[in-house]
């Protein structure tokens, strides 16, 4: 497999920017600001509220499975990706903007709504942003710059993270920011509009910064009308499924990713709303905990972006998913006086503030080693995955990719839904994540490195070579 010559530095930046833009969603939307404002503001049952925001997730994923192989393939054969990127834009700033009217008490159809479409369009952004990675980047440089971008990404989640916590959301006590001014425009804590504006900011700051990718990023060439495309890449999308029976190496790897990918995104999608349900706490102190996720994620995913280049994308995503089912046993086994399943006792002593109790405190320390490990397992995933197809491919096989990363998606947030709601504990509920961790380790340790070029190279044994 050759690698096309990178274009010029702009190009790669503009490709860049695409996670900046786009992270904010993720980081503010639905790990540390309105999700936990669903679970346990928005709803007045915090345990109703994780189980309503299980199922969100879950109708998203099921609908990302479903479709992001085809539209994968359809790219391949039309060819540009920038007139994809934006129809799904459109649709995600305006499912974004409609958050502002998730008042606490009103019907939970508009949010649930709401975010399930802005999901889906964020996620099949990503299939076609990530498809230009084997255009855009040498096999040298894949593993560096897919870390760095998702650090990037992380970057700008912190950025507006920081800037609500500081500007727009006031403490329910004193009415002020962490700055301590009174939030701009007016913004009333006690009706949720602190954690609702972060609808129309996410998504204002999507469409001004993913521009650059449509100025600077060269996209693929014209291809075949769009109804040509869509019979044309339905038949490849046939092709490619047939063919991952002699890819064995591949289909391994994509097995691995569906199932570990299950766990890291229900951990993402309901750790903040578990903290958020077990200790109370609001926005401030969310936006606190997700800062310091933060900042250990980038600085994880630019290290991990090192250390891909010297060991391989495979030995990055099996440290970090180490990490991952470390740091999940930490935060099911911590609850008000205890961590580690009761057997390290903690003091129920509150020392007033944000995070005053000992327990809220180990929390933290257990998730800041998920903010270490999550950004260079799907990073390094993406990179592992770009090393291991060819250019022409890429579109259909990122299509799969993201299938496998969305097959199953329902399954951990079901899961989790599911068997909080029949035991009726938030932390029994979590505890079904460890099993996707434990499983998709075990299939990747048989995976080979890179996963193949080429049904004819991993005929040859090929498979196991690394990247040069």
């Amino acid at each position: 497999m050759s690698a096309s010559p990178s274009p010029d530095r702009a190009g790669i930046r503009g490709w860049m920017l695409f996670d900046w833009a786009a992270q904010p969603f993720f980081t503010v939307i639905i790990t540390f600001i309105f999700g936990p404002y669903f679970v346990s503001r928005l709803v007045a049952d915090p345990v109703t509220g994780q189980a309503f925001w299980g199922y969100t997730i879950t109708i998203s994923g099921v609908v990302i499975a479903l479709f992001a192989p085809v539209l994968g393939a359809i790219a391949d054969a039309c060819g540009p990706r920038k007139p994809w990127l934006a129809f799904f834009a459109l649709i995600k700033v305006s499912a974004l903007v409609s958050l502002w009217w998730a008042v606490p008490g009103s019907d939970l159809w508009l949010p649930m709504l709401a975010i399930i479409l802005a999901t889906i369009a964020a996620e099949f952004s990503i299939v076609f942003n990530d498809s230009m990675m084997p255009r855009l980047l040498s096999q040298r440089d894949i593993g560096r710059v897919s870390n760095q971008a998702w650090g990037l990404g992380y970057i700008g989640g912190l950025v507006v993270l920081f800037s609500v916590l500081l500007l727009l959301a006031g403490n329910p006590e004193t009415g002020k920011t962490l700055l301590g001014i009174a939030p701009l425009f007016g913004l009333d804590p006690a009706l949720g509009e602190d954690a609702r504006i972060t609808g129309p900011y996410a998504a204002l700051w999507y469409l001004v910064f993913i521009v650059p990718l449509f100025i600077w990023t060269p996209d693929s060439r014209i291809g075949r009308p769009l109804g040509a495309a869509i019979r044309s890449g339905m038949q490849e999308l046939r092709c490619t499924l047939a063919e991952l029976n002699q890819r064995r190496g591949l289909l391994r790897f994509l097995i691995a990713r569906m199932t570990y990918q299950d766990g890291v995104n229900g951990l993402l999608a309901l750790g903040g709303t578990f903290a958020a349900g077990m200790f109370g706490w609001q926005t401030l102190e969310m936006g606190l905990y997700g800062i310091l996720l933060l900042v250990v994620a980038i600085g994880g995913c630019f290290y991990a972006g090192r250390l891909d280049a010297r060991l391989g994308s495979k030995r990055v995503v099996q440290v970090a998913l180490v990490i991952l089912l470390v740091a999940t046993l930490g935060i099911i086994s911590t609850g008000p006086g205890y961590t580690l399943f009761g057997l390290m006792p903690l003091s129920l002593a509150d020392t007033g503030g944000s995070f005053g109790t000992a327990a809220e405190k180990a929390y933290i320390l257990f998730g800041l080693l998920i903010g270490l490990a999550f950004g260079p397992v799907q990073a390094s995933s993406r990179s592992y995955m770009a090393r291991s197809v060819g250019v022409d491919e890429a579109g259909r096989y990122f299509g799969i990719y993201a299938l496998a990363g969305r097959a199953t998606a329902f399954l951990a947030p079901m899961s989790v839904a599911s068997l909080t709601l029949y035991t009726d504990s938030a932390r029994i509920g979590m505890a079904a994540l460890i099993v996707f961790l434990v499983l998709g380790y075990a299939i990747l340790r048989s995976c080979p490195y890179p996963a193949t070029t080429s049904p004819a190279a991993e005929r040859a044994g090929r498979g196991h070579l690394q990247p040069e």
